[in-house]
Order: structure tokens, then C-alpha cells, then sequence
């Protein structure tokens, strides 16, 4: 994960991980037990003896810790200036002292203002993480901030792998006491969560950024000079909808210049004469370990219209008391006359049961005002912070139109969100959706969705980001490109199947999604539209969220997702709701089949 220093939280590691810790040039804070109560001077001075005598010639010991979150003895500090020569630091987890201010848990505000004081700042916990909570959702905000103040040393993640005991009595669960050690980045086997590749990217000790066939690098290593690191490209042709071999179009090494620990350069790219959609960029460090991966979107791999076809396509229309059907290539779209809305597509001799929409969505987190800021009015709002409530589109439809070549079949409503809704129909059978909604207000969520039984799917196949789900606060760390998972439905802190089948992902060029019933296929039309698959799950206590459920949709605003401690509004600028104004315009190609 690229990380450089861990916290023995809360007592001494066995020799052996110090001896690793040596090894590798981790830093570390070697810590005393103690948590919110204190040992007794008389016990404590004997454990405290005997974990410098025996760890202080450790190299890999920046700090000493004399307890953790009140569970401070102060009386035994002399012990460790007594016995360390060389006269480390000692902390005191949670507090401010000896010239470091380490207070746990502050929103993204509180940070910024620890750093306005004289004290060094180091969080030895922040973004405590839950489920699929904190950790890397809100990290990139912090390490932003932290990195921008010279009094912040860093900070420390809480915490590494989620805690469980095996249940024989419960056929062999693993049991994290509900939401009380389910907080680690790695699951209690080391199953990598999303936010794994979050703090991976972050965290890297070489950061780039790409633009006009010129890479900056910048050399965040300690001791490391950046030409002892090595570097590889691959420009890659990603497969078009429905296909799975993403094809390499050039590959080789790039020479890193001399650059020392704290400098950045810029390198010109080599260039490619063939098409390529893709390029791949990967850093190895000294001992050849991979550090970095990137993918970047060069120009022209964005999703796009349906290509258009030769000939007028061939429509049959059909009308009954209550829908309207048109048939195409070999699919026939039945809309309701009542609503306006598809309500199933017919491919040969199945039927999908795909519709309900498309129908506008939008939702706040319910302890917020209709201005977005907490709800003091509402005395019940503390309970309501991790529900969404839902905006009532209270408009109605007004009627279907075709356009003068009977190729656009338009769906119109008066007095909601929803303007209009435009169904182009291709000779090919696939149909291109176009929804223009109007919406002034706070959302953590917007978009338009559709209605499609769970139970029915079995394996979703796509390019774009993956192949872990985004938030709004976390979108690093899933990289671009051919990605295929099989349904799965876990439930946190109790399975850890990762990557979740559910949630909202990004930079879609394509998505195909297997069913019972047939294939539903989606290529969203705006590059910066996400696509959502049902609503991300959280444990069964909801202590992180509630979301509304959005079955298969198009978003423009997907949500943030808060960390245990902190609700999304005091984790940093990307975790706040959207103002939105206006018109809003979204859609796709649509593609079904058997």
C-alpha cells in the first residue's frame, strides 16, 4: 500500500516484525500498552523497562508511544530517557505533548487548524475506517492538506486488517462483534477492499501527471533517487462492447532521470504511431517491487453515440389499451401510455424485464436542510445521518411523439423534473436513450434509473475504471479497462467477497450485464456520468448509510461515504453535496440480447 510506517498499537510487536520493519526501512512507533486506563506505576515501569531494553537498538524506532488515548502514565516517561541513548520522543497517542499535537479523528476543518499551531501535527489514528467507509473515501482530501502544511509529519490509518474470531458454534463465522472489528483496510484473511488501491495511488511514493505527451514526475521517497527506480509503458487498445482482450500496441522502458528525494522532473513520452486508447504507465522500485500503476484515457476513448446506421430502420408499431410497442431489428420496446416509462424489452422469444423508467432520482442525506447544511430544525436529525430522503418528481406525462422520419419516438411531462425523454431507434435493434430533467437543489445522488430484478443477474462485463466500486470522495485507485465480475451480494463485516458486484463506477465506456432473461447492454453517452448498479450494501446495523435503492441508473452525482467517526460533511471539499441548477441532459445506448 505503499505506506512507510506503522504503529504497534497498543503493545510491543514481536522482535521478529521489528526485525522486518529493520529490514524494509519502515518507520515505526513502538508503543506501550494502555488504552484509556493506565497501567499502575509499579507494573508499568516494568513493562516499560522491559520493552526498551529490549527493542532500543532497532533502527526502524522513530518513536516511542507510553500508552494510547488517555490510557497515560506519566510517571514512566523518565524510564524511557533513562534507558534510550539516543533520546526518542515519546508520545502520548491522542494527545499533545513533547511538541506533537496527534489528536485523533478530526474532520477535515479541525485538521487545518491543528496546523495553524506551533506543535508538529501527526494523527497517530485518522480516517477510521468501517466496511467500506473511511480509510480512502476522504483520504486524498487530507493527505492534500497535510502535505500542504510543513508542521505535518503525517499520520496513521485505523486500522490495518479487520479482527474476527472464528465461531464454531455458528458453523465456523467469522465473528467482528458487529461493527466493533470490522474497521481494517485488508479483511480478516487480507482480502483487499477498495480502499486498498485508494491508499496505494495515494500513497505512492512517485507521483506523475500526464498532459500533451509530457509526463512530471515527482519524487516523494526519503533516501531513494529516482534513476534507481525503473519505469515501463504499454499503450493498450481496449476491446469494443461485448469483446474481453484488451490488445497491447506498443510497449518498452522509459530511462528515469537523476532526481533527488523531494525534486520532480518532466519527461516527453514516446510517441505512438498506432491507434491506441490507453496508456499504461508502471514504476518499480529498487528491488524491482511495483509501486505505481497508472492507466491514462488518451483522447478519442471516450464513450460516444451509437455509430450511425446506413439504412432508414425498418419500425412496427403497436398499440394497445394500455401500451404502446415498437419492434426493431429483433427487440420490441413496450412503453406504458400511462406513464410514459419502458416497461420491458422483448428480444426473440424472452422478455427482459427491464423498465420502470427511465424515471428521475435524487436524494440528500436526511438530516440536511433543503440548503444543505445540517437541519437544526429537525430535532431528530442526529438519527436520521446515515438515511437519504428522496425528491418527488411530482410531475406527470403528457404524451408521446414521433419526428417527421418516425425514428424518435419522444416522451414528454409537464409540472417535474423530467422534461423529456428521446427513444432514437436503430436498424440494428439497439435504441438510443436521451432525458432532460430540470432540478435546482442539494443532492448526494441525481440521475435518471430503471427497474431490473437482482435475482436475475449473474455476471457484469465493462470497460471503464474497476474493478472496485468509486465514491465521490474516493475515486482513486481503480484503473481503466476490461473488467468482469460475477454477481455477489456480501454483507460487510460479516463476508468479505471482494470486488463488490454492487455500486456506482466510473469512466464506463461499455457495460454488459448477463441475466436469466437475456443481456443488458449500456454505453453511457457523457464520459463523466456514472453507472450505477443497484445501491452499495453496507452491514446490517446501517451505521454508515441507507441509500435509496436505484436499480440500474445513470447518475450524475453519486454519493460520498462517511468513515465511523465523521459524517461525509466534515471529510474534506469532495465528500460535500452538489448545488445543481438547470437543465441536466444524460443518456446512453441501449443494447439487448439473448
Amino acid at each position: 500500500m505503499n505506506m512507510n510506517a506503522v504503529r504497534l498499537s497498543h503493545y510491543p510487536a514481536d522482535p521478529e516484525f521489528l526485525d522486518a520493519c529493520d529490514s524494509l526501512g519502515l518507520y515505526v512507533l513502538c508503543e506501550l500498552p494502555g488504552w484509556h486506563r493506565a497501567h499502575e506505576t509499579i507494573a508499568g515501569r516494568q513493562i516499560a523497562e522491559e520493552m526498551v531494553v529490549r527493542d532500543v537498538n532497532h533502527p526502524s524506532i522513530l518513536f516511542w508511544s507510553n500508552g494510547n488515548e488517555g490510557g497515560f502514565n506519566y510517571e514512566l516517561e523518565p524510564v524511557f530517557s533513562r534507558l534510550d541513548p539516543q533520546g526518542r520522543v515519546v508520545l502520548y497517542p491522542w494527545s499533545n505533548c513533547n511538541g506533537f499535537e496527534t489528536k485523533h479523528y478530526r474532520s477535515w476543518g479541525e485538521t487545518a487548524e491543528f496546523m495553524r499551531h506551533k506543535e508538529l501535527f501527526m494523527p497517530t489514528e485518522f480516517l477510521h475506517g468501517l466496511y467500506d467507509g473511511g480509510h480512502g473515501a476522504g483520504l486524498k482530501d487530507y493527505w492534500q492538506l497535510m502535505m500542504s502544511n510543513p508542521r505535518c509529519v503525517g499520520g496513521f490509518l485505523w486500522d490495518l486488517m479487520d479482527q474476527g474470531v472464528v465461531r464454531t458454534d455458528q458453523d465456523g463465522l467469522i465473528d467482528c462483534v458487529g461493527n466493533f472489528g470490522s474497521d481494517g483496510i485488508v479483511g480478516p484473511h487480507m482480502e483487499k477492499e477498495g480502499s486498498f488501491y485508494t491508499i496505494r495511488e495515494l500513497w505512492c511514493p512517485i507521483q506523475l501527471t500526464v498532459s500533451e505527451g509530457t509526463m512530471t514526475l515527482y519524487n516523494g521517497y526519503d533516501f531513494t533517487n529516482l534513476a534507481d527506480c525503473q519505469m515501463s509503458y504499454r499503450y493498450l487498445v481496449m476491446p469494443d462492447y461485448g469483446k474481453s482482450t484488451e490488445q497491447e500496441a506498443a510497449q518498452g522502458a522509459l530511462k528515469l532521470p537523476c532526481v533527488e528525494p523531494g525534486g520532480q522532473t518532466t519527461i516527453v513520452l514516446p510517441v505512438l504511431k498506432a491507434r491506441a486508447d490507453v496508456l499504461e504507465l508502471t514504476v518499480c522500485d529498487p528491488m524491482g517491487e511495483t509501486v505505481g500503476a497508472w492507466r491514462i484515457v488518451l483522447p478519442g476513448d471516450k464513450p460516444a453515440k451509437a455509430a450511425a446506421v446506413a439504412s432508414q430502420p425498418s419500425l412496427a408499431e403497436r398499440e394497445t389499451a394500455d401500451t404502446l410497442e415498437v419492434t426493431v431489428g429483433n427487440c420490441t420496446y413496450v412503453f406504458s401510455k400511462q406513464s410514459g416509462l419502458l416497461v420491458s424489452v422483448r428480444t426473440g422469444h424472452s422478455t427482459l424485464s427491464f423498465g420502470n423508467g427511465p424515471r428521475f432520482v435524487a436524494a440528500k442525506r436526511s438530516d440536511r436542510s433543503q440548503d444543505g447544511f445540517y437541519n437544526h430544525d429537525d430535532k431528530k436529525a442526529f438519527d436520521k445521518k446515515t438515511q437519504y430522503t428522496e425528491y418527488a418528481d411530482e410531475g406527470s406525462f403528457s404524451g408521446f411523439e414521433w419526428n417527421s422520419q418516425r425514428t424518435v419516438l419522444t416522451a414528454s411531462y409537464k409540472h417535474g423534473s423530467m422534461e423529456k425523454v428521446a427513444w432514437t431507434f436503430l436498424a440494428d435493434g439497439r435504441v438510443e436513450l436521451a432525458a432532460k430533467y430540470n432540478f435546482n437543489g442539494v443532492v448526494d445522488l441525481m440521475g435518471i434509473a430503471f427497474d431490473y430484478p437482482e435475482a436475475h443477474v449473474r455476471q457484469k462485463q465493462w470497460v471503464g475504471r474497476g474493478p472496485y466500486r468509486v465514491w465521490q470522495n474516493r475515486m482513486e485507485g481503480p484503473q481503466y479497462g476490461y473488467w468482469q465480475t460475477d454477481y455477489n451480494d456480501p454483507v460487510p463485516g460479516e463476508s468479505w467477497e471482494y470486488p463488490e458486484f454492487k455500486g456506482y463506477f466510473a469512466d464506463v465506456k461499455w457495460m454488459l450485464l448477463k441475466t436469466d432473461e437475456g443481456q443488458i447492454g449500456i454505453s453511457p453517452q457523457q464520459p463523466e456520468n456514472y453507472v450505477g448498479i443497484y445501491h452499495p450494501r453496507d452491514g446490517r446495523d446501517h451505521i454508515l448509510y441507507d441509500l435509496p435503492a436505484t436499480g440500474i441508473a445513470l447518475l450524475d452525482v453519486i454519493p460520498a461515504v462517511r468513515n465511523k467517526v465523521n459524517t461525509t460533511d466534515l471529510n474534506g471539499p469532495s465528500a460535500q453535496p452538489k448545488w445543481v441548477t438547470g437543465q441536466h441532459c444524460i443518456g446512453a445506448t441501449l443494447t439487448f440480447g439473448q
